[in-house]
């Protein structure tokens, strides 16, 4: 993303700016501990560079910012449902309009709130009042919090996930551990497999590891560095990459996007979580860096 073409609208304080980028609407964050901007098209984090480090957060070079679609990278909010339950894939949460909710900072980093609420598009689609509040803390760590809060006068079930894309140097160098040894394989069509303690990835991979540990780590030994990712909330974590096939396939990646990226998310699988009427359920992904 070339941050050089945003265009300033609004600076809400010295470290929190609204600033338009092609079509969306961006809140940007400059502060001593970290940089970070989140679109409120989709409650979408765009990027995260905590201070003397690199992007930890990848985002395609082809990704479109025209609010028809999802962002391509990123953070995107899937939800209420996780990948084809339902029309859209992966739910209308990361294709909506959030609101800014609101933004503090202090010396240790910001926090800014993002919420999205039930409304006649969302009715035709999902029948059920909510209220989402999406908190992004931006310091030398990470933290996305998820809480979802039945508004409704009847129970209802949602699943869904923190659909994070890390950015790595080279794939083919990089290898995971703590995601467990028991996943569902979606491209062996779900079925139930047992694979080791370390994952390296020299093919498509898109797995729904049930049994995930805290953290799941992606050393990246070109970078010298190991990305720490911890999960609450959740039930399962999912580990994608395309692969060359899938990446040619799609317009808004590269050919070669997928040597640059893997997800690794914190989500709400199968069933996931039934809220009573003013229960609240809150998904969160904690991401931290350390040098090799």
């Amino acid at each position: 993303m070339d941050l050089s073409k945003l265009s300033t609208i609004n600076a809400l304080s010295d470290a929190v700016t609204i600033c338009q980028f092609q079509d969306v609407k961006i809140v940007r964050i400059i502060h001593q501990t970290a940089e970070a901007g989140i679109s409120l098209h989709g409650g979408h984090l765009v990027w995260y560079k905590p201070a003397g480090e690199q992007d930890v957060i990848w985002l395609s070079e082809k990704a479109e910012f025209d609010t028809q679609k999802a962002i391509r990278g990123g953070i995107p909010v899937c939800w209420p449902w996780f990948g084809k339950a339902g029309a859209p894939s992966h739910g209308f949460a990361r294709n909506s309009q959030w609101t800014l909710h609101e933004h503090r900072e202090n010396e240790k980093g910001v926090i800014v709130a993002l919420t999205l609420e039930d409304n006649e598009e969302t009715h035709a689609i999902w029948p059920h009042k909510f209220h989402n509040q999406l908190t992004f803390e931006f310091g030398q760590e990470l933290k996305v919090h998820l809480t979802s809060t039945n508004t409704d006068d009847h129970e209802w079930s949602y699943s869904g996930a923190l659909h994070s894309y890390f950015n790595i140097d080279d794939i083919n160098t990089v290898s995971i551990t703590g995601m467990g040894d028991k996943y569902l394989d979606s491209v062996q069509g779900d079925i139930a497999c047992e694979g080791g303690e370390t994952l390296t990835i020299d093919q498509e991979v898109d797995r729904v590891y049930t049994e995930p540990k805290n953290p799941i780590i992606i050393t990246d030994p070109n970078n010298q560095r190991q990305i720490h990712i911890e999960n609450q909330g959740h039930n399962a974590a999912v580990i994608w990459n395309p692969w060359q096939a899938l990446s040619v396939s799609m317009a808004d990646m590269a050919d070669n996007s997928y040597e640059t990226m893997v997800c690794v998310e914190s989500t709400i699988h199968g069933q996931g979580i039934t809220l009573a009427p003013g229960e609240s359920h809150t998904l969160s992904t904690i991401v931290s860096v350390s040098k090799l």
